[in-house]
């Protein structure tokens, strides 16, 4: 019951400020306003158009293709029959003991229940975490006897340390092209039939790598929580549209499954541990956070195929790493757009025919969608400070209808529906999420991890020289925007 008020009220007040809009807004009588709302109209029909392209290619995946494929896959794997040992390397830093606890009993679950047996080394720092570790594994009910456990005690050097030394001892087992590797963050659970689910899969000679569906486990309902599952919700749209053409934008760190062989070539290993962007200003760029975006970068450029599993869920134990929902948003952000801006500018540069011209394309839409979003916000300001206020007012029941009908759309693919929240926080997601991507794209050599606290870039570099490069860095991206802003105004011909 609830629910339906809250949803009726906010139907009735996007009502409500649509019927504020004079009438006249949209007529002869005012043709400066006119103009921003042919900008709007004009944007709004190509990024729904990519919209709706997308939603479709997602039902297509989702109800025809994968199953299809799934079948095919399931009927090659057991006509061969071929063993696919299963290796698990998991990277454990500065997780609470209770989602150890939860995360660890998952995964040699996982592991127990591998038809070929199963590999797994543990990556951890802290004594007390190896410990913890050996005594779930030697207490599990199941029988463990085809599971080997390795712990890798290693210092804290990173999360690409600990997968390349992790990749270098499973590579001593000289795993074969039928068998797995599934990458593994300490604070995710994986499901029991991973194995089962996956193996099957890289009987395609050409697929890489993939990536499943995942949940999260967030104790508190607040506006963090439904941001997550928000995301989550559109993720697995997304997923579904590029598992179409079997080349997902994304192998998501927490939860990854990779071709035996191909993971513990030196040249994989090596692109995961040494990955770096030579950049015009601010020159080489050692990447420190991103491991996920340098899986995908190597197998992409090398022409394999990396495919989704939108039935298997991945469960990631998540917290908020600042006290406020816009601190934690904003930080999370700022890491994931500056990991996507870092490989995104160098996968543009392959040919659209070794990736897919979707794929591409797809790309490229990363790089376009930061500068467009925010042209809505920018021409209704202008509107309103040169035209008439009334565009505000129609803009934000635009707002409010528009980000309503996707989050219906999203939720009917999920099959759940949606707290009352979503609609502004996909609004929220859009803008902020923008004007983050436009930041780090002219400060490339920031990075940190949200937990860690480690960090890379301009503050390795003495004092003045890390002036001047914000300094640049500043002048670059406010000049960026002045000429967006420009570029609206003549647009619109205010």
């Amino acid at each position: 019951m609830l629910t339906l008020l809250t949803h009726g009220a906010y139907i009735s007040v996007a009502v409500l400020l649509a019927s504020m809009v004079p009438a006249g807004l949209l007529g002869s009588s005012l043709h400066g306003a006119e103009g921003t709302i042919f900008v709007l109209g004009f944007l709004a029909t190509w990024r729904y158009s990519w919209a709706v392209t997308n939603f479709t290619r997602a039902a297509i995946f989702y109800r025809i293709v994968y199953p299809r494929r799934k079948a095919k896959a399931f009927a090659r794997f057991n006509a061969r029959g071929t063993p696919s040992h299963a290796y698990f390397l998991v990277t454990t830093y500065m997780v609470e003991p209770e989602a150890t606890l939860l995360c660890y009993r998952a995964l040699f679950l996982a592991a127990a229940q591998a038809r070929d047996g199963a590999t797994i080394v543990a990556s951890v720092v802290h004594g007390s975490d190896e410990r913890l570790i050996r005594d779930i594994f030697a207490t599990m009910r199941e029988d463990m006897s085809r599971v080997a456990l390795v712990i890798d005690r290693i210092k804290s050097n990173g999360k690409r340390d600990a997968l390349a030394r992790g990749l270098r001892i499973i590579a001593q087992h000289a795993p074969t092209r039928h068998d797995i590797v599934v990458f593994v963050d300490g604070d995710t659970c994986v499901p029991e039939d991973i194995v089962a689910q996956s193996a099957p899969m890289f009987t395609n000679p050409n697929l890489g790598a993939l990536t499943t569906d995942e949940g999260v486990i967030i104790k508190k309902e607040n506006l963090f929580r439904d941001w997550f599952i928000l995301r989550f919700n559109q993720r697995q749209v997304m997923m579904c549209s590029m598992g179409l053409s079997n080349r997902v934008l994304t192998l998501t760190g927490r939860m990854s499954v990779f071709r035996g062989d191909l993971a513990t070539t030196p040249d994989f290993v090596n692109g995961i541990h040494y990955d770096y962007l030579d950049h015009w200003r601010h020159g080489r760029v050692t990447f420190l956070t991103g491991d996920d975006k340098s899986t995908w970068f190597w197998l992409l450029r090398n022409g394999y195929e990396m495919g989704y599993l939108p039935d298997v869920q991945s469960l990631s134990m998540e917290t908020q790493p600042r006290p406020t929902f816009y601190d934690s948003s904003k930080t999370l952000m700022v890491r994931w757009f500056g990991n996507m801006m870092r490989t995104n500018g160098r996968a543009l540069k392959l040919s659209p025919r070794k990736i897919g011209y979707f794929t591409w394309w797809s790309i490229l839409d990363q790089r376009i969608s930061m500068w467009t979003t925010l042209v809505g916000p920018i021409s209704v300001i202008i509107g309103a400070m040169v035209h008439t206020v009334s565009v505000i007012p129609l803009y934000i029941a635009w707002v409010m209808f528009t980000r309503y009908l996707f989050c219906v759309v999203i939720a009917l693919f999920r099959g759940t529906w949606f707290p009352i929240t979503h609609p502004p926080i996909l609004y929220f997601g859009q803008i902020a999420g923008s004007i983050v991507k436009t930041f780090v794209l002219f400060r490339l050599d920031r990075q940190k991890w949200t937990r860690q606290g480690a960090g890379g870039g301009g503050a390795a570099r003495p004092s003045l020289a890390a002036r001047l490069t914000a300094i640049d860095a500043t002048v670059h991206h406010s000049l960026a925007m002045v000429w967006l802003t420009i570029a609206v105004i003549i647009l619109t011909q205010t």
